[in-house]
């Protein structure tokens, strides 16, 4: 059975491919390119946030601003 990544995988992989500033509105666009098909809006914006806030945890994101939430990427 193959394995199926992690919200937060798909985007680590994404944020290390592109670099750059992420927000919750990029992060759902990568994780919807990625087949994720939440049943609404506020619930994808969620699952973009946990990811967000967990790459930040491991260093791969630093948080540049609160709201609207930003992170930059570290190139960890």
């Amino acid at each position: 059975m193959a394995h199926t990544p992690t919200h937060s995988q798909i985007v680590a992989r994404s944020v290390q491919t592109h670099g750059g500033m992420w927000n919750t509105t990029r992060t759902v666009t990568t994780l919807s390119d990625a087949g994720y098909r939440p049943a609404t809006r506020r619930a994808a914006e969620k699952a973009a946030r946990r990811a967000l806030r967990k790459l930040a945890r491991q260093g791969l994101l630093l948080k540049v601003q609160d709201r609207p939430v930003e992170y930059r990427a570290t190139n960890a």
